[in-house]
C-alpha cells in the first residue's frame, strides 16, 4: 500500500536533504528505509561539514498502536533519530512473526513520512531482536540481524553485513565540532539472566565474572572506538547503565560488565549514555569511583507504549516520565552546552537538563 505524503512534506524531505548534506552525511532514499554514510576523506575538494546541532532519539515502538509522537519528533525537525532499541515488537520468537511485524510499521503512514524525511541510526532490544529479555541463546538471532538491517536499508558493504551483532559507529562534523554516534549490541552476545524466581522475568545479579553482555570482540571494537577525537559521544545501549535498584534488565545486572564500561567510560571525556527498555523516562547521574567524571545516562521510553510505575532509582535527576515521549538534544556549539530534553506528545518538555563540555571531560 502506497503512503500519501501530507501537505509540506516535500518541503520538510528537501529540508533535511539540505541540512543532513551540510553536515556531511548523505540522507538515502532506499527501498524502505534511509540510511546514515559518513563523509570520507576521499570526497573530492574543501570540505565543507556542518556539526550535528538537533538529535531526536527513542525507543519501543509498537508497530499496532497508534503512533502520533512521530509527527512530533517530525515537527522537532532533527538532523538524526537514534531508534535505541524495541523498534518493532515481534508477536512471537520465529523469523516469520519477526518480519510481520516490520511488515506492519513499514506501511504505517505516520513511520512512513518520519522514515523518509529524517536520517536513522538505530540498534535492537530484545523485541526487535526477536525473543523477550533474549540473549545470545536465541536461536534465530542470525536472522533477525538480517532483518533489521534489511529494514533499515544498511548497506551491502557495512561491516554490520559482514560480522555477528549489529553494533556500529560513526563520527559527524568538523574537528572542534565532531560527535561520535556508539550503537552497543546488548543482545548477540548477552550471558544469560539470573531469575529471581524460577521463570521469572525478575532478575538478580549474575556474578560469574565471565558472563558478558558484549562478548570480547564487541568490547576490543568499543575500546578501540573510544580513542578516536571527538567532542562529544553519545554511547548507546539499549538496556540502562545506570540503575541498579530495579529489578530488571540492566546492565546491573552483570555487575563484572558494569564495572568494567564505567571504568572505561569513566576515562573518556564527551560521554552521554542514551537508553530505552523500560517504558518510562528519566535521567540518571553517576559520581564517584570508578568515574573521573559524573556519567549521565538519558533513557527515552517508550514512543507510543508507556507504563505505570516508578521504579526505585537513587540516581534519577529530576522527574520520572510515564507518558508517551521521545529524547531530544540539542547542542550548541557556540556556548558548549548541550540540552537534554524530555518531549511527550504534543511538544511540550517534561524534562530539561543542561550540560556544560566542560563538566564532561575526564
Amino acid at each position: 500500500m502506497a503512503a500519501v505524503a501530507e501537505p509540506g512534506f516535500a518541503r520538510r524531505r528537501a529540508w533535511s536533504r539540505r541540512r543532513f548534506a551540510a553536515a556531511g552525511l548523505v540522507l538515502l532514499g532506499c527501498r524502505r528505509d534511509v540510511a546514515v554514510q559518513p563523509l570520507t576523506a576521499a570526497t573530492p575538494g574543501p570540505a565543507r561539514v556542518r556539526p550535528l546541532e538537533r538529535i531526536a532519539f527513542g525507543s519501543c515502538l509498537k508497530q499496532d498502536l497508534p503512533m502520533p509522537i512521530l509527527a512530533d519528533i517530525l515537527a522537532a525537525q532533527p538532523e538524526l533519530l537514534l531508534l535505541v532499541g524495541d523498534n518493532v515488537y515481534s508477536p512471537g520468537t520465529d523469523e516469520a512473526a519477526l518480519r510481520r511485524a516490520y511488515d506492519e510499521l513499514a506501511v504505517r503512514p505516520e513511520w512512513v513520512a518520519l522514515r523518509d524525511a529524517v536520517p536513522m541510526m538505530a540498534v535492537w532490544d530484545d523485541h526487535d531482536y526477536g525473543i523477550n529479555d533474549g540473549g545470545a541463546d536465541f536461536p534465530h538471532k542470525q536472522a533477525a540481524q538480517r532483518m533489521m538491517l534489511d529494514f533499515f536499508a544498511e548497506p551491502s558493504t557495512s561491516a554490520r553485513r559482514q560480522r555477528a551483532g549489529v553494533y556500529d559507529a560513526t563520527i559527524v562534523g568538523p574537528p572542534g565540532q565532531r560527535v561520535q554516534i556508539l550503537l552497543l549490541d546488548t543482545r548477540t552476545f548477552r550471558g544469560p539472566l539470573v531469575p529471581a524466581t524460577p521463570g521469572g522475568l525478575r532478575y538478580v545479579p549474575n556474578d560469574d565474572p565471565d558472563a558478558t553482555i558484549l562478548g570480547p570482540t564487541q568490547w576490543q571494537w568499543l575500546e578501540e572506538q573510544l580513542q578516536q577525537p571527538a567532542e562529544l559521544r553519545l554511547v548507546v545501549s539499549s538496556i540502562q547503565v545506570a540503575a541498579d535498584e530495579h529489578p530488571f534488565e540492566s546492565w546491573s545486572r552483570f555487575p563484572a560488565e558494569r564495572e568494567r564500561l564505567l571504568r572505561l567510560l569513566g576515562r573518556t571525556s564527551g560521554v552521554l549514555v542514551l537508553s530505552g527498555d523500560r517504558h518510562r523516562a528519566e535521567l540518571s547521574r553517576l559520581d564517584g569511583e570508578p568515574l573521573a567524571v559524573p556519567l549521565l545516562d538519558f533513557t527515552s521510553s517508550s514512543l507510543n507504549l508507556p507504563l505505570h510505575g516508578d521504579d526505585p532509582n537513587r540516581y534519577r535527576v529530576g522527574p520520572v516520565v510515564e507518558a508517551a515521549n521521545f529524547g531530544r538534544i540539542d547542542i550548541d556549539w557556540a556556548r558548549e552546552v548541550v540540552v537534554l530534553r524530555l518531549v511527550l506528545e504534543g511538544g511540550s518538555a517534561a524534562l530539561v537538563h543542561e550540560v556544560a563540555f566542560a563538566d564532561l571531560q575526564a
